[in-house]
């Protein structure tokens, strides 16, 4: 009987940091995120790929780089995760499938991160911006 006490008390405990928790996982993610577009667009924070302008991997670093500032300030989280979502999704069929021989298994073809960015974004998609965020300012719910 004195587990169970001790493992509600833990919950308890924990659920107090949800929100916050919740909050630093978009920050991060969305920042993240920026980091690939800017990579891509700007050489910036490390050296990158210079796509042609308007080439898929171009347009692909323009989505990181908008999606990735959006999430992370958390304006418009919701159209602008789900924008992020489908184009990990495609990141990850179309290129690290490829590159895998065709197996779909991420640690095979390199697609962790696409995978993970992929789900992680469709959860901001489901919940929304939460604390934090300038939606949350918005929406006059301080």
């Amino acid at each position: 009987m004195r587990k169970k006490n001790v493992s509600n008390q833990f919950a308890a405990s924990a659920s107090r940091f949800e929100s916050p928790a919740y909050a630093a996982l978009r920050i991060v993610s969305g920042a993240m995120f920026l980091c690939h577009g800017s990579q891509k667009l700007f050489g910036w924070p490390a050296p990158g790929p210079h796509p042609e302008v308007l080439s898929q991997l171009w347009v692909g670093g323009v989505i990181e780089f908008a999606t990735g500032l959006l999430i992370a300030l958390g304006l418009f989280v919701r159209p602008a995760a789900f924008l992020a979502c489908g184009t990990m999704a495609v990141a990850f069929f179309q290129f690290h499938w490829k590159l895998g021989g065709q197996s779909l298994i991420p640690l095979v073809n390199k697609g962790e991160l696409a995978v993970l960015y992929c789900f992680v974004f469709l959860l901001f998609w489901a919940r929304g911006a939460g604390i934090a965020s300038l939606d949350f300012i918005r929406s006059g719910r301080r």
